[in-house]
């Protein structure tokens, strides 16, 4: 079996081997752009290939400009610019480039000292390695796949390294402007970026760190974690609809699109993220299909489908994400709440304002511990006796579903009534203690127990034993 320190060096050798393949090319496109693009006449005799090539890359350029532009006017004035791709052209989106990514954090000269720690995967367009900055930082940085679906493509079509370079690189680009111009709590944040011929990459991306998206892993974490994962993303849902770019639709809605920060979800590729409604002439232009049913958006007087993205990312969100992480183990309280949210989303009956707003509804009411109101009194009269200040040692620890402790029961309450009903409801519990850490919501932590040895000193803990199981313990 490999050891950890040989695992390590052969992830290490594979990232450095892609950085070292990305130089290469990224030589050759330097060449592209100084002498095939940057000498290039509209006139010039082109074979067939390369036309095809040209056209796609003005066509790239197109579906980029409107990203950078602030104003009406700023694109008018820049349209005429790339309607060629010549010498011209390539100094002015050079010069866009540079006017509009300027200002990140990080840009070329912190990059050039970076040390690659781990390979994070790779997709069609890109690559992704975890590396440390020379401040220390560590950071995940996004660059051009050069041997990823995308430029395999392109080679077989064009046999042209340089300028399939150009071409996959769009997409990169595409997603540094997206996430200069969408900025969200939900949305990884753009730590820096570079487009640098003398570094690997050419254009790169500098992220902040997360980890992928792992649903069996997200079902084994208690419900409140699981709804922070749905809160979020319905937020981010939320804030596309209306947006700087206006609505924004994720036209590839998968988990693999997302990552975990801080128990946050957060979006991080936006390379096929498409800002706008989609031109219509007729209703039946509006159609939006799923696997297992279809659903139609009104087209506008204006020629548009309108709410047609928000439809889009709502049943998305909940075909994969809600109908796995809501449902299982909810509060009863809370349980009329959430089956309204499935039932609306999977129908689309209520629009993301709604949704919000419920989901909203339940975090109130989950953080402020009303739904405790509504139980018998004789029910929630907290059956155990307590010490404060004082923690257990010589702990029977039990396990349970959900819990926060993978070698115990850990569960999040709103105070020590709602921890006493737990343990009731476990036949192993006698006792439990509620210390003061708190969950992302301020509910506490209680870990429930079989038994303990004895009693210690502890500030930060009340320790409470079941009255009927009291004399079990020693105290």
């Amino acid at each position: 079996m490999s050891s950890p320190r040989n695992l390590c060096f052969t992830v290490s050798s594979l990232a450095l081997m892609i950085i070292s393949l990305t130089v290469i090319l990224k030589k050759w496109h330097c060449g592209l752009r100084e002498k095939d693009f940057g000498d290039a006449a509209p006139s010039m005799d082109l074979t067939p290939g390369r036309k095809r090539l040209l056209q796609q890359l003005r066509e790239r350029q197109q579906e980029i400009v409107p990203f950078y532009i602030t104003s009406q006017q700023e694109l008018s004035e820049m349209k005429p610019k790339f309607s060629s791709v010549d010498g011209e052209h390539t100094k002015r989106n050079k010069t866009l480039w540079n006017a509009k990514t300027s200002g990140s954090d990080i840009g070329c000269n912190d990059l050039s000292g970076m040390t690659v720690v781990d390979f994070l995967g790779a997709g069609y367009t890109k690559t992704v390695l975890k590396v440390i900055l020379p401040q220390g930082v560590s950071v995940a940085l996004k660059s051009v796949n050069d041997q990823g679906t995308d430029m395999r493509s392109c080679l077989e079509d064009f046999k042209d390294p340089r300028g399939c370079q150009e071409l996959v690189s769009f997409k990169l680009r595409k997603e540094i402007v997206l996430l200069q111009r969408l900025q969200h709590p939900n949305i990884v944040k753009l730590r820096g970026q570079c487009q640098d011929s003398a570094l690997a990459g050419g254009v790169m991306a500098v992220l902040e760190q997360g980890t992928p998206v792992q649903m069996i892993q997200l079902l084994q974490r208690p419900w409140e974690e699981r709804f922070r994962v749905c809160l979020g993303l319905v937020r981010l849902l939320h804030y596309l609809s209306n947006s700087p770019l206006g609505s924004v639709a994720l036209l590839d809605f998968q988990p693999r699109q997302f990552v975990m920060v801080s128990g946050e979800l957060k979006l991080t590729d936006l390379d096929d993220a498409n800002a706008g409604e989609p031109a219509c002439q007729a209703h039946s232009d509006c159609l939006l299909r799923f696997p297992l049913r279809n659903f139609t958006a009104l087209c506008s007087p204006h020629g548009i489908c309108e709410g047609l993205n928000e439809m889009r990312n709502l049943y998305n969100a909940y075909r994969y994400f809600f109908i796995y992480l809501l449902p299982h183990q909810t509060p009863a309280a809370l349980k009329p709440l959430v089956d309204q949210i499935m039932n609306a989303t999977g129908e689309l009956k209520q629009s993301i304002n709604k949704t919000l707003e419920v989901f909203e509804d339940i975090l109130h009411v989950y953080k402020s511990g009303m739904y405790l109101r509504n139980m018998p009194i004789s029910i929630i009269k907290v059956s155990a006796t307590s010490a404060e200040r004082i923690g257990t040692a010589g702990n029977m620890e039990y396990k349970c579903w959900l819990s926060y402790s993978h070698q115990g029961c850990v569960l999040s309450v709103y105070n020590a009534t709602e921890a006493a009903l737990i343990c009731n409801s476990h036949p192993q519990c006698t006792s439990f203690s509620v210390s003061g850490q708190k969950t992302w919501t301020g509910r506490l932590l209680a870990s429930f127990r079989s038994g303990f040895s004895h009693l210690v000193p502890d500030v930060s803990s009340t320790v409470y034993v079941r009255r009927s199981k009291a004399s079990a313990a020693v105290l």
